[in-house]
């Protein structure tokens, strides 16, 4: 939980004090990124609408939980994450190349949170496995 506020407050840094994207770029890369700081909130609320009363900032299921697999998440395995990838990638192209580098850390940093996540996942639904077959993707629906 405390290395993903230090991601986060790191992209936004990065943002404001990076050196900005050349000139003849920055109105299609802020465009670009507008519409992918969009689309991040939107799937992140949609992730976190998705789970309800099961929503918690730790990776390990709650002990009165269900396998959430439709909604969002008959999409996609980890909205959340993905929504806020694709939020830092909209900010890194609204705002500064430099903020690139705080999102491959992220990306990272929630595969290795995903992988963990999924073992949990699995000891505890066991229909998991047949679940992660049927939806590939991990964090961005149609995409990765």
């Amino acid at each position: 939980m405390a290395l993903q506020a230090v991601l986060l407050v790191l992209a936004v840094a990065a943002g404001w004090l990076g050196a900005p994207w050349p000139p003849p770029a920055r109105p299609w890369l802020w465009g670009a990124g507008g519409v992918l700081l969009v689309a991040g909130i939107a799937l992140l609320l949609a992730g976190g609408a998705g789970l309800g009363k099961q929503l918690t900032p730790f990776p390990r299921p709650v002990d009165t939980g269900e396998l959430r697999q439709d909604g969002v998440y008959g999409l996609v395995r980890h909205p959340i994450y993905g929504g806020a990838l694709v939020l830092l990638l909209g900010w890194a192209l609204a705002t500064s190349p430099l903020a690139l580098l705080p999102l491959l850390l992220a990306i990272a940093f929630l595969e290795a949170k995903r992988r963990r996540e999924e073992a949990w996942l699995e000891a505890r639904y066991p229909d998991y496995p047949a679940y992660r077959e049927r939806v590939r993707r991990r964090f961005i629906p149609y995409l990765f």
